[in-house]
C-alpha cells in the first residue's frame, strides 16, 4: 500500500486495462486486507482516499483476471464489513444504465 496518484493511476492503466478518468471507483487492498485505497475522478482532479482498519479485515471478493465489478450495494456491504461471498443476492429490478446518456 505504498503506492500514491502516479503509482495508483499506472496500475489501472497497465494492469486493469482501463480509463482512470473515467469516473468509476477503483479499489485497492493490501494483502493482509486491512488497509484499503479508493482512487477516482471527479471530472477536474484525481482523488485518492486511504482507509486504515484497527481491528478487522476486509473480505475481498475472488477476482478472475485481477479485477472485480462491485455495484453501489455490495460496495457498501464491503465498506461495511460483510462478506460478499456468504451473501446471496435476491432478486431485484434495475433498469439498465446506457453508455451514451452519461
Amino acid at each position: 500500500m505504498r503506492k500514491n496518484f502516479d503509482g495508483l493511476y499506472g496500475l489501472v492503466r497497465e494492469r486493469l486495462e482501463c480509463d482512470p478518468t473515467n469516473g468509476h471507483l477503483y479499489l485497492f487492498a493490501n494483502a493482509r486486507r486491512d488497509r484499503m485505497k479508493i482512487l477516482f475522478f471527479d471530472g477536474a482532479s484525481l482523488w485518492v482516499c486511504a482507509r486504515r482498519m484497527e481491528r478487522g479485515r476486509l473480505r475481498w471478493p475472488e477476482a478472475e483476471g485481477g479485477k472485480v465489478q462491485l455495484s453501489r450495494e455490495e460496495f457498501a456491504l464491503l465498506l461495511g464489513g460483510i462478506d460478499l461471498v456468504q451473501t446471496r443476492q435476491r432478486k431485484w429490478y434495475r433498469r439498465a444504465v446506457r453508455e451514451d446518456s452519461k
